[in-house]
Protein backbone atom coordinates (compact mmCIF):
# COMPACT_ATOMS: atom_id res chain seq x y z
CA UNK A 1 0.00 0.00 0.00
CA UNK A 2 2.80 2.41 0.86
CA UNK A 3 4.11 2.35 -2.73
CA UNK A 4 0.74 3.41 -4.10
CA UNK A 5 0.16 6.07 -1.45
CA UNK A 6 3.57 7.75 -1.11
CA UNK A 7 3.12 9.61 -4.42
CA UNK A 8 0.65 11.92 -2.71
CA UNK A 9 1.28 11.66 1.03
CA UNK A 10 4.04 14.26 0.96
CA UNK A 11 1.77 16.82 -0.70
CA UNK A 12 -1.04 16.01 1.74
CA UNK A 13 1.24 16.25 4.79
CA UNK A 14 2.71 19.58 3.70
CA UNK A 15 -0.70 21.12 3.06
CA UNK A 16 -2.03 19.84 6.41
CA UNK A 17 0.96 21.37 8.18
CA UNK A 18 0.42 24.65 6.35
CA UNK A 19 -3.31 24.75 7.21
CA UNK A 20 -2.71 24.03 10.89
CA UNK A 21 -0.24 26.91 11.19
CA UNK A 22 -3.18 29.33 11.14
CA UNK A 23 -2.32 32.03 13.72
CA UNK A 24 -5.92 32.26 14.94
CA UNK A 25 -5.87 28.76 16.46
CA UNK A 26 -5.17 28.74 20.22
CA UNK A 27 -1.75 27.13 20.79
CA UNK A 28 -2.97 24.28 23.02
CA UNK A 29 -5.78 23.49 20.60
CA UNK A 30 -3.39 23.60 17.64
CA UNK A 31 -0.96 21.26 19.41
CA UNK A 32 -3.75 18.78 20.18
CA UNK A 33 -5.11 18.91 16.62
CA UNK A 34 -1.69 18.56 15.06
CA UNK A 35 -0.67 15.75 17.42
CA UNK A 36 -3.25 13.38 15.94
CA UNK A 37 -2.80 14.63 12.37
CA UNK A 38 0.97 14.31 12.56
CA UNK A 39 0.77 10.82 14.08
CA UNK A 40 0.66 9.55 10.53
CA UNK A 41 -1.62 6.88 9.18
CA UNK A 42 -1.87 5.76 5.59
CA UNK A 43 -3.48 8.98 4.25
CA UNK A 44 -5.72 6.48 2.46
CA UNK A 45 -8.82 8.63 2.09
CA UNK A 46 -7.10 11.80 0.81
CA UNK A 47 -5.14 9.69 -1.66
CA UNK A 48 -8.36 8.16 -2.97
CA UNK A 49 -9.69 11.68 -3.49
CA UNK A 50 -6.64 12.72 -5.51
CA UNK A 51 -6.54 9.48 -7.53
CA UNK A 52 -10.23 9.78 -8.48
CA UNK A 53 -9.71 13.43 -9.44
CA UNK A 54 -6.72 12.53 -11.62
CA UNK A 55 -8.78 9.85 -13.36
CA UNK A 56 -10.70 12.56 -15.26
CA UNK A 57 -7.76 14.89 -15.77
CA UNK A 58 -8.07 16.95 -12.58
CA UNK A 59 -5.23 18.94 -11.03
CA UNK A 60 -3.80 17.85 -7.66
CA UNK A 61 -3.61 21.44 -6.43
CA UNK A 62 -7.34 21.99 -6.95
CA UNK A 63 -8.48 18.95 -4.98
CA UNK A 64 -5.64 18.91 -2.42
CA UNK A 65 -7.42 21.01 0.22
CA UNK A 66 -10.53 18.83 -0.04
CA UNK A 67 -8.30 15.79 0.38
CA UNK A 68 -6.81 17.35 3.53
CA UNK A 69 -10.27 18.21 4.85
CA UNK A 70 -11.24 14.55 4.47
CA UNK A 71 -8.19 13.56 6.52
CA UNK A 72 -9.17 16.11 9.19
CA UNK A 73 -12.67 14.61 9.41
CA UNK A 74 -11.27 11.10 9.58
CA UNK A 75 -8.80 12.09 12.32
CA UNK A 76 -11.60 13.81 14.24
CA UNK A 77 -13.52 10.51 14.22
CA UNK A 78 -10.47 8.65 15.55
CA UNK A 79 -9.91 11.13 18.40
CA UNK A 80 -13.54 10.87 19.48
CA UNK A 81 -13.64 7.11 18.93
CA UNK A 82 -10.71 6.66 21.34
CA UNK A 83 -12.35 8.61 24.19
CA UNK A 84 -13.34 6.79 27.40
CA UNK A 85 -17.02 7.25 26.56
CA UNK A 86 -16.48 5.37 23.27
CA UNK A 87 -13.71 2.75 22.87
CA UNK A 88 -11.57 3.99 25.79
CA UNK A 89 -8.39 3.29 23.83
CA UNK A 90 -4.89 4.34 24.86
CA UNK A 91 -2.96 3.61 21.65
CA UNK A 92 -3.48 4.97 18.13
CA UNK A 93 -1.00 4.85 15.23
CA UNK A 94 1.65 3.60 17.64
CA UNK A 95 1.33 6.61 19.97
CA UNK A 96 -0.70 7.41 23.11
CA UNK A 97 -4.17 8.57 22.14
CA UNK A 98 -5.06 12.25 22.15
CA UNK A 99 -6.97 12.25 25.44
CA UNK A 100 -4.12 10.42 27.19
CA UNK A 101 -1.71 13.22 26.21
CA UNK A 102 -3.95 16.31 26.34
CA UNK A 103 -6.83 15.26 28.59
CA UNK A 104 -10.41 14.50 27.62
CA UNK A 105 -11.58 18.12 27.35
CA UNK A 106 -8.80 19.13 24.95
CA UNK A 107 -9.24 15.91 22.96
CA UNK A 108 -12.93 16.67 22.46
CA UNK A 109 -12.05 20.20 21.36
CA UNK A 110 -9.31 18.92 19.04
CA UNK A 111 -11.82 16.63 17.34
CA UNK A 112 -14.38 19.43 17.14
CA UNK A 113 -11.70 21.77 15.81
CA UNK A 114 -10.66 19.40 13.03
CA UNK A 115 -14.27 18.79 12.07
CA UNK A 116 -15.17 22.47 11.78
CA UNK A 117 -11.88 23.51 10.26
CA UNK A 118 -12.36 20.93 7.51
CA UNK A 119 -15.41 22.82 6.25
CA UNK A 120 -13.69 26.19 6.63
CA UNK A 121 -10.75 25.18 4.44
CA UNK A 122 -13.00 23.59 1.80
CA UNK A 123 -15.03 26.80 1.56
CA UNK A 124 -11.85 28.86 1.28
CA UNK A 125 -10.64 26.55 -1.51
CA UNK A 126 -13.96 26.81 -3.36
CA UNK A 127 -13.73 30.61 -3.37
CA UNK A 128 -10.43 30.35 -5.26
CA UNK A 129 -12.26 28.70 -8.17
CA UNK A 130 -15.30 30.94 -8.80
CA UNK A 131 -15.77 29.52 -12.30
CA UNK A 132 -16.08 26.03 -10.78
CA UNK A 133 -18.02 26.98 -7.66
CA UNK A 134 -20.89 24.61 -8.44
CA UNK A 135 -18.54 21.65 -8.74
CA UNK A 136 -16.81 22.54 -5.48
CA UNK A 137 -20.14 22.86 -3.66
CA UNK A 138 -21.19 19.41 -4.90
CA UNK A 139 -17.86 17.97 -3.75
CA UNK A 140 -18.21 19.62 -0.32
CA UNK A 141 -21.76 18.32 0.00
CA UNK A 142 -20.51 14.81 -0.80
CA UNK A 143 -17.82 15.03 1.90
CA UNK A 144 -20.33 16.42 4.41
CA UNK A 145 -22.73 13.56 3.69
CA UNK A 146 -20.04 10.90 4.01
CA UNK A 147 -18.90 12.20 7.40
CA UNK A 148 -22.32 13.27 8.65
CA UNK A 149 -25.46 12.14 10.39
CA UNK A 150 -26.57 10.01 7.44
CA UNK A 151 -23.05 8.66 6.87
CA UNK A 152 -20.16 7.86 9.21
CA UNK A 153 -21.84 9.23 12.35
CA UNK A 154 -24.95 7.15 11.81
CA UNK A 155 -22.72 4.10 11.35
CA UNK A 156 -20.96 4.84 14.63
CA UNK A 157 -24.30 5.26 16.37
CA UNK A 158 -25.60 1.95 15.01
CA UNK A 159 -22.34 0.27 16.00
CA UNK A 160 -22.70 1.43 19.61
CA UNK A 161 -26.39 0.52 19.76
CA UNK A 162 -25.71 -3.00 18.55
CA UNK A 163 -22.88 -3.87 20.96
CA UNK A 164 -23.60 -7.27 22.44
CA UNK A 165 -26.36 -7.93 19.89
CA UNK A 166 -26.65 -10.64 17.24
CA UNK A 167 -27.00 -9.08 13.78
CA UNK A 168 -28.12 -10.36 10.42
CA UNK A 169 -25.86 -9.97 7.40
CA UNK A 170 -28.00 -7.05 6.22
CA UNK A 171 -27.77 -5.29 9.58
CA UNK A 172 -24.03 -5.86 9.80
CA UNK A 173 -23.45 -4.51 6.29
CA UNK A 174 -25.54 -1.44 7.18
CA UNK A 175 -23.18 -0.65 10.08
CA UNK A 176 -20.03 -1.19 8.02
CA UNK A 177 -21.33 0.61 4.94
CA UNK A 178 -21.98 3.76 6.96
CA UNK A 179 -19.24 3.54 9.59
CA UNK A 180 -16.44 3.02 7.08
CA UNK A 181 -17.80 2.86 3.55
CA UNK A 182 -19.43 6.28 3.36
CA UNK A 183 -16.24 8.24 3.99
CA UNK A 184 -14.23 6.12 1.55
CA UNK A 185 -16.93 6.47 -1.10
CA UNK A 186 -17.19 10.23 -0.50
CA UNK A 187 -13.43 10.69 -0.76
CA UNK A 188 -13.53 9.17 -4.23
CA UNK A 189 -16.73 10.78 -5.48
CA UNK A 190 -15.79 14.27 -4.26
CA UNK A 191 -12.56 14.09 -6.25
CA UNK A 192 -14.51 13.05 -9.32
CA UNK A 193 -17.11 15.80 -8.91
CA UNK A 194 -14.53 18.54 -9.49
CA UNK A 195 -14.16 17.24 -13.05
CA UNK A 196 -17.81 17.20 -14.15
CA UNK A 197 -18.31 13.41 -14.37
CA UNK A 198 -21.24 11.68 -16.04
CA UNK A 199 -23.88 9.96 -13.91
CA UNK A 200 -22.58 6.59 -15.11
CA UNK A 201 -19.08 7.49 -13.91
CA UNK A 202 -20.43 8.63 -10.53
CA UNK A 203 -22.41 5.40 -10.14
CA UNK A 204 -19.36 3.31 -10.99
CA UNK A 205 -17.15 5.16 -8.50
CA UNK A 206 -19.82 4.91 -5.82
CA UNK A 207 -19.99 1.15 -6.28
CA UNK A 208 -16.21 0.89 -6.21
CA UNK A 209 -16.00 3.00 -3.06
CA UNK A 210 -18.61 1.06 -1.12
CA UNK A 211 -17.05 -2.29 -1.96
CA UNK A 212 -13.53 -1.12 -1.08
CA UNK A 213 -14.94 0.36 2.14
CA UNK A 214 -16.57 -2.91 3.14
CA UNK A 215 -13.38 -4.80 2.34
CA UNK A 216 -11.36 -2.34 4.40
CA UNK A 217 -13.62 -2.84 7.43
CA UNK A 218 -13.77 -6.63 7.10
CA UNK A 219 -9.97 -6.82 6.98
CA UNK A 220 -9.83 -4.45 9.97
CA UNK A 221 -12.07 -6.84 11.89
CA UNK A 222 -9.90 -9.80 10.90
CA UNK A 223 -6.68 -8.04 11.92
CA UNK A 224 -8.23 -7.16 15.28
CA UNK A 225 -8.23 -10.91 15.92
CA UNK A 226 -5.10 -12.12 14.12
CA UNK A 227 -2.57 -9.30 14.47
CA UNK A 228 -0.85 -7.52 17.38
CA UNK A 229 -0.59 -3.98 18.68
CA UNK A 230 3.04 -3.56 17.58
CA UNK A 231 2.10 -4.30 13.95
CA UNK A 232 -1.13 -2.32 13.83
CA UNK A 233 -0.07 0.61 16.01
CA UNK A 234 -3.33 0.34 17.96
CA UNK A 235 -4.91 -1.97 20.52
CA UNK A 236 -6.16 -5.34 19.32
CA UNK A 237 -8.97 -7.52 20.62
CA UNK A 238 -11.17 -4.45 21.00
CA UNK A 239 -14.14 -5.90 19.16
CA UNK A 240 -14.38 -8.93 21.43
CA UNK A 241 -13.91 -6.81 24.53
CA UNK A 242 -16.65 -4.39 23.44
CA UNK A 243 -18.88 -7.30 22.33
CA UNK A 244 -19.11 -5.90 18.82
CA UNK A 245 -20.65 -8.06 16.14
CA UNK A 246 -18.32 -8.34 13.13
CA UNK A 247 -17.95 -10.39 9.97
CA UNK A 248 -15.59 -12.85 11.74
CA UNK A 249 -18.21 -13.17 14.51
CA UNK A 250 -20.89 -14.03 11.95
CA UNK A 251 -18.87 -16.06 9.45
CA UNK A 252 -15.50 -16.93 10.96
CA UNK A 253 -12.13 -15.85 9.59
CA UNK A 254 -11.96 -17.97 6.43
CA UNK A 255 -15.44 -17.08 5.18
CA UNK A 256 -14.86 -13.41 6.05
CA UNK A 257 -11.75 -13.34 3.86
CA UNK A 258 -13.74 -14.97 1.08
CA UNK A 259 -16.43 -12.28 1.33
CA UNK A 260 -13.77 -9.55 1.32
CA UNK A 261 -12.36 -11.12 -1.85
CA UNK A 262 -15.79 -11.03 -3.49
CA UNK A 263 -16.24 -7.37 -2.56
CA UNK A 264 -12.84 -6.59 -4.03
CA UNK A 265 -13.74 -8.23 -7.34
CA UNK A 266 -17.00 -6.28 -7.42
CA UNK A 267 -15.04 -3.07 -6.82
CA UNK A 268 -12.63 -3.85 -9.65
CA UNK A 269 -15.45 -4.72 -12.05
CA UNK A 270 -17.19 -1.42 -11.29
CA UNK A 271 -14.26 0.49 -12.80
CA UNK A 272 -14.78 -0.94 -16.30
CA UNK A 273 -16.20 2.36 -17.55
CA UNK A 274 -12.83 4.05 -16.93
CA UNK A 275 -10.76 1.52 -18.88
CA UNK A 276 -7.03 1.18 -18.27
CA UNK A 277 -6.88 4.65 -16.68
CA UNK A 278 -8.26 3.09 -13.48
CA UNK A 279 -5.60 0.37 -13.18
CA UNK A 280 -4.04 1.96 -10.09
CA UNK A 281 -7.40 2.05 -8.34
CA UNK A 282 -7.86 -1.62 -9.24
CA UNK A 283 -4.47 -2.41 -7.76
CA UNK A 284 -5.29 -0.39 -4.64
CA UNK A 285 -8.43 -2.48 -4.11
CA UNK A 286 -6.30 -5.63 -4.17
CA UNK A 287 -3.82 -4.10 -1.74
CA UNK A 288 -6.64 -3.25 0.70
CA UNK A 289 -7.71 -6.90 0.57
CA UNK A 290 -4.21 -8.20 1.29
CA UNK A 291 -2.99 -5.62 3.81
CA UNK A 292 -1.56 -6.79 7.13
CA UNK A 293 -1.85 -3.53 9.09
Amino acid sequence: MSELLTRYTGRVDERLKELLRHPGIHPVLRDAMYYSIEAGGKRFRPTLNIMANALLGGEVEETLTIACAIEMLHTCSLIHDDLPAMDNDELRRGKPTNHVVFGEANAILAGDGLMNYAYEVMMDAAMRYPDKLGRHLRAMREVAYGAGVCGMITGQSADIENEGQMLTETELEYVHRHKTGDMIKSALVSGLLLCGPSEAQLDAMTLYGYNVGLTFQIIDDILDITSDAATLGKSVGKDKKAKKFTYPTLYGLEKSREIAGQKTEQAIEALGIFGADADELRELARVVLNRDK
